[in-house]
């Protein structure tokens, strides 16, 4: 017989869509499984609030979250808000919110290094668009890093496959440290 109570179900809260393709990106090379989390896109940082309301309502167990750590002191105000931290909680790693330096983006170029990041433009027939965009006037005293950041950001549907794309090539041992954090929290959650 099958009893009437329900599992509680954990949610991972990403920014956007890019970082949820990463995560699932590490998630498929660690062979950790993500079938059973709630994957949520809110659409930019400032939706956090809606959803954490509309998930505690839910009755969700336990909820983390990926964020960009420009956005950290608007995040901690929220999970504050929410009841999830009290006051003198300033590490949000510990309830299970990872923030990246300057975004998910950023951390993966630093990862992989350039030459990564360009055998991922090449395998995506984007090489040539890259170089074009780095003969312009406003990239050309650029570091490659911040081109590559940038370009990543520059055509409808890039930026969304960009972090996954080069999370499919970076050997385990160098994966940005907040998605592995992220991901670990989840498998010790379980």
């Amino acid at each position: 017989m099958v009893s009437g109570r329900v599992a509680p179900r954990a949610v991972v809260l990403f920014e956007g869509r890019s970082d949820s393709l990463a995560f699932r990106a590490l998630a498929r090379r660690r062979s950790a499984p993500v079938d059973d989390l709630e994957l949520i896109e809110l659409g930019g940082i400032t939706n956090l609030r809606r959803q954490l309301l509309a998930l505690q309502d839910g009755g969700v167990a336990r909820v983390f979250g990926l964020y960009d750590a420009a956005e950290g002191r608007y995040v901690s105000g929220v999970l504050r808000g929410a009841g999830m931290i009290g006051d003198g909680v300033e590490d949000l790693r510990s309830v299970g919110f990872f923030g990246c330096e300057r975004d998910l983006e950023d951390e993966v170029i630093r990862a992989a290094g350039p030459d990564m990041v360009l055998e991922t433009l090449a395998a995506r027939d984007e090489l040539t668009r890259f170089r074009v965009f780095q003969g312009q006037p406003a990239q050309r005293e650029r570091r490659i890093e911040h081109q590559l950041h940038r370009f990543a950001g520059t055509a409808a549907g890039r930026k969304a496959r960009f972090a996954a794309d080069v999370i499919d090539l970076v050997p385990l041992e160098r994966m940005p440290r907040p998605l592995t954090e992220l991901l670990d929290a989840v498998a010790r959650w379980r």
